[in-house]
């Protein structure tokens, strides 16, 4: 791997002696190979919080546009929002998921410095959310069901993004997610933050990768809140409960797409093929309600959360 984690350091190291061994000892490869395998299963099966953040923000990971091409076909970006820009951290079109029609949208971050730059780290301003906007409209008025795959740390905080009314178009998306008539259906690949992430992932179904993480602020930000501490990410990932673990547990999600041993970075096909099979079993047990039903789902599933917090308050 060309970037390490610092808990994956003995990985490292046993990769190094790997390569290090002749191409004719099949023998000893195989055995160091065994012992790589048993040892991302350990270092994996007991990520900390703030290690699964460091995994979800792996410059390696895949983002929208991997699982673009890996999953679906004939997709076709559609750009603009209509009104002022293009925005490149939101990508989204038609394409086909195992030939079927579906409108897919999500964030997207980039894989170099100058996509990164050009996706603004897939921080999506106004523009980005009103084009999402008008993209399940569209999908509703063609009968496509909507996938989103939500990557963000955040919408762009910025002042020319405040200036153009940054808190009404991400509401504005908001209730275009619960006012669609198809099926929708929210994956968080990598990180899900804030009303960034929400305004694209208020669906039927929400579903995150093994390893992503879903929260209301970034660890380094609340640490800077509660202990004026940035320092502090690690505990505040702790009580912070953004895991996929933690919030399947408290009904936040639906379900879990299960990674590759040692994360979707090291094996994106993998990963890929985990999420379609996941997606096509998500649409399957949404395809026999009309539109109100597919609506009152999605009103019934967030109005949950509000019961919920209402009874542990008691």
């Amino acid at each position: 791997m060309a970037v390490m984690l610092e808990f994956e350091k003995p990985v490292a190291a046993l990769e190094t002696e790997m390569a290090a061994v002749g191409a004719g000892d099949t023998r000893r490869r195989d055995v160091l190979a065994a012992r790589r395998e048993k040892l991302l299963a350990a270092i994996y099966g007991r990520l900390s919080p703030w290690q699964k953040v460091q995994v979800a923000r792996h410059p390696a990971r895949p983002h929208f546009l991997a699982y673009a091409e890996s999953l679906f076909t004939e997709f076709t970006p559609l750009g603009g929002d209509r009104k002022f820009a293009e925005d490149a951290a939101i990508i989204g079109g038609p394409a086909r998921l195992n030939g079927r029609p579906v409108m897919l949208i999500g964030h997207e971050k980039g894989d170099t410095t100058e996509a990164r730059v050009k996706r603004n780290f897939g921080m999506a301003k106004p523009e980005g959310y009103r084009k999402a906007v008008r993209l399940m409209e569209m999908a509703s008025q063609f009968s496509m069901p909507i996938i989103t795959l939500v990557d963000t740390s955040g919408a762009f905080p910025g002042i020319e993004a405040e200036e153009r009314g940054q808190a009404e178009a991400i509401a504005r998306s908001t209730e275009a997610c619960l006012a669609a008539t198809v099926p929708l259906l929210s994956v968080v690949i990598g990180e899900g933050g804030s009303g960034g992430a929400v305004a694209i992932a208020a669906g039927n179904r929400v579903l995150m990768l093994e390893h992503a993480v879903y929260a209301v602020i970034s660890p380094e930000g609340c640490a800077s809140i509660l202990w004026r501490d940035r320092a502090r990410a690690a505990d505040a990932a702790d009580a912070m409960k953004l895991t996929a673990q933690d919030l399947l547990g408290l009904g936040v999600i639906d379900s879990i797409v299960p990674e590759p041993l040692g994360g979707a970075h090291r094996d994106p096909a993998g990963a890929a093929a985990a999420l379609g099979a996941a997606l096509g079993d998500a649409l399957g047990a949404l395809s026999g309600l009309c539109a109100e039903e597919l609506r009152a789902d999605r009103r019934a599933r967030f109005r949950r959360f509000a019961g919920g917090l209402s009874t542990r308050a008691a």
